[in-house]
């Protein structure tokens, strides 16, 4: 990936040996083949998260671990991110792991990446020797009892035509031992894209393959780096891109069905704005429509960059390696997203949202204004129009939202002003947003000082029947019935008519 994935990771478990691997807790289990369709975000493990507990709460049961590279040019040994500190064995997240495989779960180990494929240091631009390339997958392999090993290769990776070769000759060799073993090993490349399919570079990556004999299961595309200096629809450029891809691959492989093509393609997103800028942001909106359009062609894998991006914590803020920088509920990406695993045809969640106040109360005189921000949030599937409202202000008090309608995600003013006649005293106004059927409000608080006293008559009601002498509060002032009334409203009729003004209350 870009440069906002050059510091990443390190997961372990317990050797592994005939097809049976023992992870961190020492509990046997088979390694299971991953899904035909599976959602499987990378996860920054630089960063001192569980990727157990991630998993946990985003609902994601795969992920793919990031990045796999020599600790320095000409080496062949790899190490998580090139640390020396976190080698291919059970020294750090054995648990994590064994949590992960237990719960029906698995990981992707990823070579390469941006860092690796621009210092000369991803494994195969390191090596020279095509049997210690292979020896490494294959340790990564037997060590943490997995099925997939992904190939990021970008930058310099792409032009390296010796390392290409070395690569796709060491795949072929763990392929041919993977297949004397009984182990079932699947390898994905990752590659960059522009919006209708692969650069003659990384095409000539997967030609490379072939002419070796070397089997490819997986072309991941990264659908969100186009870096081209357009305005994209992100949801559009992934299926072109896609689309793209998919006619190469017709070409490679004459012999696939149309499924087949489809079923070896994967695309990747990032959510949010990316780290080229704003002009490549990827919505919730576009996860939906990229979630079903995925479902419907049968693709093979749905990712995001990355796990810990998938929350709305820096709105306006690009290419961060922690949050999105759009509105967004946490994991809201991961919720639309999750479905696809195991071929799911489970719809995304439901359109929903959020309203909020900032600040949610204010003490005001009496004759004075004040506003409050109305934030709304998406809060499951995606965007969609919400008419805002205010209730509940009292005689004397006006308030009103601005505009009146915002896309959930969207912000809007509730504006409150107050007369010098209204009346002291706390008073809670609703601000309600509406949309389809979803309705959410949330209250407002608001206190007068230095108004009218409040009346302690009873409100005026006009179905009651009055008589002689009764008294009642309208308007901030005290009226009394000088005869039988009903329906007539005190202070319209004058000195003359029924109710007699005692004054301000």
């Amino acid at each position: 990936m870009r440069p906002i994935r050059t510091l990443l990771t390190a997961f372990v478990t317990a050797a592994a040996a005939a097809g049976l691997v023992t992870v961190g807790s020492g509990s046997a289990q088979a390694a299971t083949p991953l899904p035909a369709h599976v959602y499987a975000p990378y996860f920054e493990s630089w960063t001192g998260d569980s990727p157990a507990a991630l998993a946990e709460q985003s609902g994601s049961t795969y992920l793919t671990m990031a990045f796999l590279q020599a600790a320095s040019k000409g080496s062949c040994t790899p190490y998580w991110n090139g640390d020396s500190s976190t080698p291919v064995s059970s020294a750090s997240f054995g648990s994590d792991i064994s949590t992960i495989k237990a719960k029906g779960g698995d990981v992707i180990a990823s070579f390469g990446g941006y860092t690796a494929d621009n210092t000369g240091t991803e494994i195969a631009d390191s090596c020279t020797d095509v049997s210690q390339i292979a020896a490494a997958y294959e340790k990564v392999i037997t060590t943490y009892g997995i099925t997939r090993i992904d190939l990021d290769t970008e930058d310099n990776s792409l032009t390296n035509t010796a390392g290409i070769d070395r690569r796709n000759k060491a795949v072929k060799q763990v392929e041919d031992w993977a297949a004397a073993n009984g182990r079932t090993v699947e390898f994905s490349y990752t590659l960059p894209t522009t919006t209708h399919g692969l650069a003659s570079s990384g095409l000539a990556v997967l030609k490379n393959a072939v002419s070796n004999g070397a089997r490819i299961d997986v072309t991941n595309i990264m659908t969100f780096d186009y870096y081209d200096n357009a305005t994209h629809d992100m949801a559009n450029d992934t299926q072109t891109a896609a689309q793209g891809l998919h006619d190469q691959l017709a070409k490679l492989y004459p012999s696939k069905t149309d499924a087949q093509l489809w079923g070896g393609i994967g695309v990747i997103e990032m959510p949010g704005i990316d780290d080229f800028g704003a002009a490549e942001t990827f919505t919730t909106t576009n996860a939906t429509a990229v979630y079903n359009w995925a479902v419907d062609k049968g693709i093979n894998t749905l990712s995001i960059w990355a796990l810990q991006r998938d929350n709305g914590g820096c709105a306006g803020q690009g290419g961060s390696d922690s949050c999105s920088g759009i509105d967004q509920s946490t994991w809201q990406f991961a919720h639309t997203f999750a479905p696809f695993t195991s071929g799911s045809t489970t719809p995304p969640p439901a359109d929903d949202f959020s309203v909020s106040l900032s600040p949610a109360s204010a003490t005001v005189a009496a004759g004075s204004s004040t506003t409050s921000s109305v934030h709304t949030a998406v809060t499951a599937g995606s965007a969609q129009p919400v008419g805002l409202a205010v209730s509940g202000a009292p005689a004397g008090v006006t308030a009103s939202v601005s505009p009146g309608s915002v896309d959930a995600g969207g912000n809007a003013t509730l504006s409150v002003s107050t007369t010098s006649s209204a009346v002291s005293g706390t008073y809670s106004l609703s601000v309600t947003g509406k949309t389809g059927s979803a309705t959410h409000a949330a209250t407002y608080t608001l206190t007068v000082t230095g108004g009218a006293t409040a009346c302690s008559a009873a409100q005026w009601n006009k179905t009651a029947v009055y008589v002689g002498g009764n008294t009642v509060s309208y308007g901030g002032h005290t009226w009394k019935a000088k005869w039988w009334t009903t329906g007539e409203t005190p202070g319209t009729t004058g000195d003359w008519g029924v109710w007699q003004d005692l004054g301000a209350c």
